[in-house]
Order: C-alpha cells, then structure tokens, then sequence
C-alpha cells in the first residue's frame, strides 16, 4: 500500500461533499485514504481489496509465526512420524 501524502489525506467535509468520487479513488488507485477531522486521521478508507489482502496477509503471517513458535518448542512431527500418525487416523477412520 502506497500513501501519497497531497492526494491520500482527505478532510471529512471534503469526503462527505465527493464521497462516490473518493470511494472510486480508493477503489481504482488501491491507495488507502486518511480522512481527517479537525486535522488529525480520524478513519481509513480502503478499497475492498486492499482490505481482503491486509486480512490474508494477516492470517499467513499468523500462521507462520504459529509454525516458528511449535518449532521452537519442540512441538512437531518429523515425516515418519506424521506418515505413522496419518496411518493410525486412517485405520481408526475405518
């Protein structure tokens, strides 16, 4: 996400006056938007995809450190035995 600091700060009486105009910014620039209110950031507008790549991002990054974290404690499988533990749930499956 790239801010441009003359064209991605709105003020909120300007965003109200133009909003349809601001939300197709946001949309087709993927640039987020600061709206301001007595000038300081009050809200960030974001197009609906920029919001859908923050929340994976977020999630893989989770993830990863969810992973780092079960490595460092020693909570793992090597791959046998994950292929033992696979085979059990498969025959108990049955």
């Amino acid at each position: 996400m790239k801010l441009n600091i003359s064209t991605d700060i709105i003020p909120i009486g300007e965003f109200k006056r133009q909003m349809s105009k601001w939300l197709n910014t946001a949309k087709d620039t993927g640039h987020p938007l600061i709206i301001t209110q007595n000038g300081k950031p009050a809200a960030v507008v974001l197009s609906p995809e920029e919001f859908d790549n923050m929340k994976y991002t977020e999630r893989f990054m989770k993830s990863v450190n969810q992973g780092l974290s079960d490595i460092n404690s020693g909570d793992f499988l090597d791959t046998e035995q994950l292929k033992t533990e696979l085979e059990k749930r498969r025959l108990a499956g049955k």
